[in-house]
């Protein structure tokens, strides 16, 4: 039984990895050059004029945001085309069906889509480094905050999938309320800048404790208290994939 399982567990996930990387001009390429383009735009042009954040110029302040950002869209874009399309094409059915333990479908699924979010994660990373020097003030922190993250969303992202019922419903989410999330998410700017009230507001912004942690991972400042960050990350990663689960088991949007 084990290792029935783990064989299913291969096979989805060499299914997932391929599936994005023999289309890289078209899954991990676009990210990076978007990324590139904010660096350019953002960091130098912009930036220039920008007085110190925190004791960092401008460009360095914005990176981990930036880096933080391709992982979250990607990893979320992964799985919930991929998720959706095999219930499109019927074929996730018979994933149901067969003796594979829905956890097993659920993990092969995001272990596809992190794979997918820490790679263009990398590629970005590896383009910030032609506009400034990285640093690296606590790489567990940095480390822990970009697998948790790409997880997350690539649980998000299976989860709007299986109640997606047209192409066109994989982009609502993403659209209407990831990128509204993450621009309003301390990306480009410190909370401290903004009124109290405003401040208070964006403590209800979940992408603000992501990022504040990458940028202590990276910087070693942050807006937000660490503890309470990866406190946040442990609801969100428990909630996500007990909701997916009794999805998966329940066969919403796919057995219907």
């Amino acid at each position: 039984m084990l290792r029935g399982n783990l064989v299913a567990l291969q096979t989805i996930v060499v299914k997932e990895v391929l599936r994005f990387s023999r289309i890289w001009v078209q899954t991990v390429l676009p990210p990076v050059i978007t990324m590139a383009l904010y660096f350019v735009i953002f960091g130098n042009l912009i930036g220039s004029q920008i007085a110190d954040m925190n004791g960092f110029s401008y460009m360095d302040y914005i990176v981990p945001g930036i880096i933080l950002m391709s992982v979250i869209s990607n990893s979320y874009a992964n799985v919930v085309s991929s998720f959706y399309g095999a219930k499109f094409q019927r074929h996730v059915e018979e994933l149901l069906v067969s003796p594979t333990p829905n956890y097993i479908i659920l993990t092969g699924f995001v272990i596809g889509g992190t794979a997918r979010g820490l790679l263009v994660g990398l590629a970005v990373s590896l383009v910030s480094s032609v506009f400034t020097d990285l640093s690296f003030a606590h790489p567990w922190v940095l480390l822990a905050t970009v697998l948790i993250t790409s997880i997350i969303f690539s649980m998000a992202g299976l989860i709007n999938a299986v109640y997606a019922n047209s192409f066109d419903d994989i982009s609502i989410i993403p659209t209407f309320v990831l990128t509204p999330l993450t621009y309003l998410g301390g990306v480009f700017y410190t909370i401290k800048m903004l009124p109290d009230f405003w401040q208070q507001v964006s403590l209800l912004n979940p992408i603000l404790y992501l990022v504040n942690a990458m940028r202590y991972g990276m910087l070693g400042v942050s807006d937000i208290d660490i503890t309470m960050s990866f406190l946040l990350m442990a609801v969100f990663t428990i909630a996500l994939a007990s909701f997916a689960m009794v999805l998966l088991e329940k066969g919403i949007g796919i057995k219907s």
